[in-house]
């Protein structure tokens, strides 16, 4: 092949060189340019930097210039290695036959080499003619590739001129808008987590509103709950408490009622309902369990509703009649009666004598007998000194069956039997008071005739305590009658001067025991008594209306008026 065919393919394959040197850098541009929009932060060095790269790997493929780029990382070493590769072509020569040939290694300034080519002047032949022809035409495009060579990097310095341009244009817009979409996007999430947070607070909100709402009904549900069941125990223990009382303690008329044989607790409370004798059946079984009372026998029996639980029961358990009773078998003691009196009514309602209920009330072996079964009722009154009966005010007034197979100690002892059933409840409460059995007893058999209505018996009852704290007589015409052993209406001076223990016009204190068998409603009074100042009563015998004062002067002078004035 020829010189100048080499030449010519030399310079083809030169130029296709540079083409793809430049497509090739402009494709590592694009794609820089791709990742440049994609960073955030810190990329305009960074990307100065990689096109500075690109142009000196452009120079390096042009001319040859291998070395790696981590040899070069310095911007300042590329400017001078491109400047070493541009100013060399810009200086260089137009020589026609000179083939340049950059080292393949580091870059080098390149050494142009002169070929010189002779012509003949005197061979004027057709050959020399085309060869001056061609090399002529060699030596244009050899110029015409110079001025390519020296263009070429004045093309790429304003092309990389114009790519900084843009990208000092660009960069600050596509991070101004990156900025702008980040602060979107933080704008937004602060929305969002405003959103969220008030979402979150309403939905606290809500939900301490439902707790609220939930507790309300749960404190009023429980309130109910409450309410009712209070109102349903209070219900049923008034309803038992009531069972547990007389029916009505005013009436005393008597009931005759018969229980059959092997009847069991539960159907005599039913057969003691159905005669309206007690309250409710069921409670009368539930007591009768609770305090284990069992033998109960058949027989005709007569109660009355003013009669307790436990007075029914110790009937039931004494045994009835086989046959039924009329009224010449009941015997009622009137609230306030004495042991003569009650031994009169005895011999008038029953086939017994006086004579012989006088004897058992003096009879010391029973009473020690009764004494040994209700010591906290008797004790007292065993150790007392010049009574007449020891067991005078220990009857309690009520109505009894008197059975012909009954004795008189069997009557006495149910009267007994009464007694220590109203003041079982009462027994701490008199020790608290600092007084004992035989003394409360003996204050209300003088309440029982003194007064007539429960507020007079416990006012009369508070003056009989004042007197005797003030260590006066109590003074009272019931000790008068009963030291007579007669009863009458009216008491003389004469009579308050009758030797007798039993004298409260002379004596003071109590005196030797009770006067008579008080009620219940007179044993109470005592045990609660209205506080007053007064130490003087009087009633008024026409009306029954008892007058109170302080000193003896306004005493008189109620007696005067509300007594000696009806003479």
């Amino acid at each position: 092949m020829s010189e100048d065919q080499n030449q010519h393919s030399e310079e083809g394959s030169f130029k296709e060189q540079i083409m793809r040197a430049l497509e090739e850098g402009k494709k590592s541009r694009e794609v820089e340019a791709g990742k440049k929009t994609s960073a955030y932060n810190g990329a305009s060095k960074e990307k100065k930097n990689v096109s500075d790269d690109d142009l000196a790997s452009s120079y390096e493929r042009l001319f040859g210039n291998r070395q790696n780029k981590q040899d070069t990382t310095d911007s300042e070493q590329k400017s001078k290695a491109t400047k070493k590769i541009i100013e060399p072509l810009k200086e260089a020569p137009i020589v026609e036959d000179t083939v340049y040939s950059g080292p393949k290694s580091a870059p080098k300034k390149a050494v142009p080499q002169e070929t010189k080519t002779t012509v003949d002047e005197g061979n004027t032949s057709s050959k020399n003619v085309q060869k001056m022809e061609a090399s002529k035409e060699a030596a244009k495009q050899i110029k015409n590739r110079h001025s390519e060579k020296t263009a070429l990097p004045k093309e790429i310095e304003a092309e990389d001129e114009q790519k900084n341009d843009m990208d000092t244009e660009t960069e600050p817009s596509i991070f101004h808008r990156l900025s702008e979409k980040f602060d979107e996007l933080r704008h937004m999430e602060e929305e969002f987590e405003e959103d969220l947070s008030e979402e979150s607070n309403l939905k606290r909100a809500e939900r301490r509103k439902e707790d609220r709402v939930v507790r309300k009904i749960v404190y009023i549900l429980t309130i109910g709950i409450l309410i009712v069941a209070g109102i349903l125990a209070i219900s049923g223990y008034n309803y038992v408490n009531a069972g547990l009382k007389p029916l009505d303690k005013n009436d005393k008329k008597l009931v005759q009622v018969e229980v059959p044989s092997g009847s069991s607790n539960r159907q005599i409370g039913d057969i003691l309902e159905d005669g309206e004798v007690i309250r409710d059946g069921m409670v009368f079984n539930f007591y009768t369990k609770f305090k284990n009372l069992t033998n109960f026998q058949a027989g005709y029996y007569q109660f009355s509703p003013n009669m307790t639980l436990d007075q029914i029961s110790k009937e039931l358990q004494q045994g009835g009649s086989a046959e039924p009773l009329d009224d010449a078998s009941k015997l009622t003691v009137p609230e306030g009666y004495d042991v003569d009196q009650i031994a009169s009514l005895i011999a008038k309602k029953t086939d017994f004598k006086k004579e012989d209920f006088i004897k058992v009330m003096k009879d010391k072996d029973f009473f020690e007998q009764l004494k040994t079964q209700y010591p906290d009722l008797l004790t007292d009154a065993g150790n007392a000194e010049e009574v007449r009966y020891r067991l005078e005010g220990y009857l309690f007034p009520a109505t009894y069956n008197v059975h012909k197979n009954r004795s008189l100690e069997d009557l006495v002892t149910q009267m007994v039997d009464t007694t220590n059933q109203i003041l079982t409840p009462y027994y701490s409460q008199v020790k608290e008071k600092g007084l004992n059995v035989q003394e409360v007893m003996t204050l209300a058999s003088l309440v029982e005739k003194e007064g007539v209505t429960q507020s007079d018996r416990k006012k009369i009852a508070q003056v009989f305590f004042n007197r005797i704290e003030a260590q006066m007589p109590l003074q009272s015409d019931i000790s008068i009658l009963y030291a007579l052993g007669e009863h009458k209406e009216l008491v003389t001076y004469k009579d308050t001067e009758v030797d007798s223990p039993y004298n409260l016009y002379v004596n003071t204190g109590y005196g030797p025991g009770p006067f008579d068998n008080p009620s219940q409603e007179a044993i109470l009074a005592v045990l609660d008594p209205t506080e007053t100042e007064d130490y003087y009563f009087v009633a008024d015998i026409t009306t029954g209306k008892v007058y109170y004062a302080k000193t003896y002067e306004e005493h008189m002078k109620l007696v005067e008026k509300y007594v000696n004035n009806d003479k």
